[in-house]
């Protein structure tokens, strides 16, 4: 019997080893999977070298495993926003790296990890700094660069609801780089809100098949959430709003 169900979320990100490429899911907060996020803190994991959009909002999530002294390395696309302190102090400091890569370009590498493809040419950086010392080439007179796959040991992504085989269904934009790094990771590591009985997914909801999945852990629905449906209330890090306290 197919069940690639998990305990807790301790069990989930059991196995990551120092210096493993970790993908993390998100979109910013959107997606963020906060909870295998805290679990990969406390199960120490250091020299780690994170792929995600962005490098970590506030002080929880992403940002709360930077400030841990986890990580190595960061290749993302965006590391700098109005709430990005914890990776800029650290960048400033000399105790993080980063690999800036445009978002599509970041996308694209990837899908490409998972897909088999060995390596491709796009015209995004070419004439740039991120172009220095890749391979060029021009093709029906346009120049292109040439950028390789992302692999990973580990993808820790978040999604709504999942069945004992692993198959995923998303929420909105949640869903983010959680298909694609599913598929470009050697083990994938879901939270999801809810697991539900096999049968009653979808076929055609169903994004990430469960064949990319490895371990699926159940944290509950968020408090903003009701039935996979948007009711407010509280803010992206579970705070009741003001106006919510007011009433």
């Amino acid at each position: 019997m197919i069940d690639k169900t998990v305990p807790d979320v301790e069990a989930a990100v059991a196995g990551i080893a120092d210096g493993a490429t970790v993908m993390i899911g998100g979109f910013g907060r959107a997606g963020q999977p906060v909870e295998l996020i805290d679990a990969l803190i406390a199960h120490g994991a250091r020299e780690l070298t994170v792929v995600n959009n962005n490098a970590g909002n506030g002080d929880t999530g992403l940002a709360a495993l930077l400030a841990a002294g986890q990580v190595r390395k960061m290749i993302c696309s965006f590391p700098r926003q109005s709430d990005s302190w914890v990776f800029d102090r650290l960048y400033r400091e000399g105790r993080v790296e980063l690999e800036l890569v445009p978002q599509g370009n970041l996308a694209e590498r990837i899908r490409a990890a998972g897909a088999g493809i060995g390596g491709f040419f796009t015209p995004t950086g070419v004439g740039t700094q991120l172009a220095e010392g890749k391979e060029t080439r021009r093709i029906d007179g346009r120049d292109y660069v040439l950028e390789y796959p992302i692999h990973a040991d580990a993808a820790l992504i978040s999604a709504r609801a999942a069945d004992r085989w692993g198959n995923l269904v998303y929420r909105e934009t949640a869903r983010n780089f959680g298909p694609i790094m599913a598929a470009a990771a050697a083990t994938t590591i879901v939270q999801v809100d809810e697991i539900v009985e096999l049968g009653s997914l979808d076929p055609e909801s169903v994004v990430t098949p469960g064949i990319y999945v490895d371990r699926v852990v159940a944290v509950g629905e968020r408090r903003w959430l009701r039935d996979g449906v948007f009711v407010g209330g509280v803010d992206i890090e579970g705070r009741v709003l003001a106006s919510e306290e007011e009433e």
